[in-house]
């Protein structure tokens, strides 16, 4: 069974590349353009990873992931935030609210399957 993703990315271009890309590795990918939306659909379909922009509509990522970890049954939800934010500032933010990884766009994909594939990795192999 192949994971599920989901993408949470409001630049409609940035989002239509990154699935495409894990969508030829074999996952399964769900999109959302909002934070709240994403929540939404991390309820709905329980992604075993989600990539997470932080500059969205309403409610930004720093905001999604704090609800995430928050939350007991999206706590050990994998979260890789993605952003254009590059400021090491930035980057701590993201770290302190949760998120498991960071990539700065524009990012090579082969760093972001590589992200991914850890990511997912490491979910598999913590005890239930």
């Amino acid at each position: 069974m192949s994971s599920t993703i989901l993408i949470v990315e409001d630049e409609i271009t940035a989002l239509k590349l990154i699935k495409i890309v894990l969508q030829r590795e074999g996952y399964q990918i769900v999109t959302a353009t909002s934070g709240s939306e994403g929540l939404r659909k991390v309820a709905e379909i329980n992604p075993d990873l989600v990539i997470l922009d932080i500059l969205l509509p309403g409610m930004d990522g720093f905001q999604v992931c704090q609800y995430l970890r928050k939350n007991p049954q999206t706590a050990n939800l994998p979260v890789i935030m993605f952003s254009s934010l590059d400021r090491p500032a930035d980057q701590r933010h993201a770290y302190l609210a949760g998120s498991d990884d960071y990539l700065i766009k524009p990012v090579r994909m082969t760093d972001l399957l590589d992200k991914v594939r850890a990511a997912l990795y490491f979910r598999e192999s913590q005890p239930n």
